[in-house]
């Protein structure tokens, strides 16, 4: 049995932890064991109204937004309570993500947290105001000043892949440019967000209404968010399917809209790299995790002549990474989130072999009693019109497609709806380089390159969003920009 000894799941509303106005509550699953390990409020639209109306009264009615010193102090607090709880949290994010205990020392977990510290230095190092000097327009002489300043109420509204990396590279920046929050977690992991606002209340300055969070499973509550006029900007990560209708549901009220979607990631292999290198890191990314991740590179475009040996390649090391309890250590796949979205990534394999494809490895459930469960897997046998090999899977799924040089390469890369993220090998840096930059999407490893961190924006071209989140340039997403004018 799963043991948690984080209290129980509430709601944070204008500075207060309380449950669902109406009491309900909806279970939370460990999904690798299908174990009931808590429950959280189901939140109703008289919660998020009650939210909706503190942040903007927050905002509206209190030095939030131009107390800078306040902030950052603030956001030092949260960061030294994450710090400090770290431990329970780790164990809370395998629990309820089932994301391996590994990856909780990198992005599910401390990674994340280490941001909002870099956030809150930026914060007090940005500047905030440029002066333009003084010209004359219209034969007027004038003295220019542009500042920047909070954009108002966000909305977060965020997945359940990477639950804390996520929500606090919205809450952090968004907060420490002066914003006031409304978070809603994705309903497959209220509890890590939860936890936050326990956080937040008991180990922080935060004024009531600044940061509120409200779980529910109701897509009808969450859709309050994007059309209600108290909200100033959305900022949403999850499917481009989704982000669409958030687009679309902002639209009459002109809200300004952060998107972070879906990807179809490749990973090119020129013809003079390291085949094993390279084949087997990529094989090894699309295991972590099971291969939730929307910037993993899911596609490898191999050169044709050594197709086979790569598919091998990658088949031996998916093979031997296998799928396994998230609590060991050295488990690098645990299982998908929900039985959802096993049978989601199932339709795929089964629509894989209608295209005419063959699994070098996997391509079924791996044998468990419970939880939810799919092999690591690798497609080959197809090219890049297959559906499997432009749609987003979401699952530790693989897709073999060979090239015909480097132009080639580079075509099927941008030969997709989407353009999130993509790495490049070869023997000859200033090639990948080269081929790097012609990639249409907004991040892209190099010989194995990381551009993960605090201080990197995150975004991607096409149908993968708009914006980017993380970097100044995250930071400025929740940012206006105002240019005032005066006579000189």
């Amino acid at each position: 049995m799963t043991i948690i000894d984080n209290p129980a799941a509430q709601l944070l509303i204008d500075g207060k932890l309380v449950d669902a106005s109406d009491g309900a509550t909806f279970v939370i699953l460990n999904p690798a064991t299908e174990e009931v390990i808590g429950h959280a409020p189901d939140g109703t639209a008289e919660d998020l109204d009650l939210a909706i109306a503190a942040a903007r009264r927050a905002f509206d009615e209190t030095d939030w937004s131009t107390n800078l010193e306040l902030r950052v102090r603030c956001l030092r607090q949260l960061h030294q309570a994450l710090v400090d709880n770290a431990e329970s949290l780790r164990a809370l994010t395998t629990a309820e993500v089932g994301a391996p205990a590994f990856l909780t020392s990198g992005p599910q977990y401390d990674v994340p947290v280490e941001g909002l510290s870099w956030v809150a230095d930026l914060a007090e190092s940005y500047q905030w105001t440029q002066d333009l000097g003084t010209a004359s327009p219209m034969g007027i002489r004038t003295k220019r000043t542009v500042r920047r300043e909070a954009v108002g109420v966000v909305a977060a509204i965020t997945p359940w892949n990477f639950p804390t990396q996520i929500n606090l590279a919205k809450i952090g920046p968004a907060l420490a440019a002066g914003n006031t929050v409304v978070l809603k977690p994705a309903p497959d992991t209220p509890w890590i967000a939860a936890e936050l606002g326990r956080l937040a209340v008991e180990h922080t300055d935060l004024p009531p209404g600044v940061l509120n969070i409200v779980t529910t499973t109701d897509n009808a509550v969450a859709g309050l968010l994007t059309t209600d006029p108290r909200v100033d900007l959305v900022s949403f990560t999850g499917s481009t399917a989704t982000g669409r209708a958030i687009m679309a549901a902002a639209a009459p009220t002109l809200k300004k809209v952060f998107l972070e979607l879906g990807g179809k990631s490749a990973a090119i292999v020129l013809d003079d790299a390291d085949l094993a290198g390279a084949v087997g890191t990529a094989a090894f990314s699309v295991c972590m995790h099971a291969g939730q991740g929307c910037a993993l590179t899911t596609r490898l475009v191999v050169p044709r002549d050594r197709y086979d040996e790569a598919v091998q390649i990658a088949a031996d090391t998916m093979r031997s990474i296998g799928a396994a309890d998230p609590t060991d250590p050295g488990t690098i796949c645990g299982p998908v989130i929900s039985e959802i979205q096993r049978d989601r990534i199932e339709a795929y394999l089964r629509l894989a072999v209608e295209e005419g494809a063959r699994f070098a490895t996997g391509g079924t459930r791996a044998e468990r009693d419970k939880g939810f469960w799919i092999e690591p897997t690798v497609i080959a046998g197809l090219d890049n019109n297959a559906r499997v090999a432009r749609e987003e899977i979401f699952g530790p799924v693989l897709v073999v497609i060979p090239h015909d040089g480097d132009d080639d390469a580079v075509r099927i890369t941008n030969d997709s709806p989407y353009g999130l993220s993509g790495a490049v090998d070869s023997g000859d840096l200033e090639r990948a380089k080269a081929v790097a930059a012609r990639i249409r999407t907004g991040t892209v490893a190099v010989n194995g390159g990381v551009w993960f961190a605090a201080d990197a924006p995150f975004g991607g071209y096409k149908q993968s969003g708009i914006g980017r989140e993380m970097g100044v340039a995250g930071f400025e997403e929740y940012l206006e920009t105002k240019t005032i004018a005066e006579p000189a």
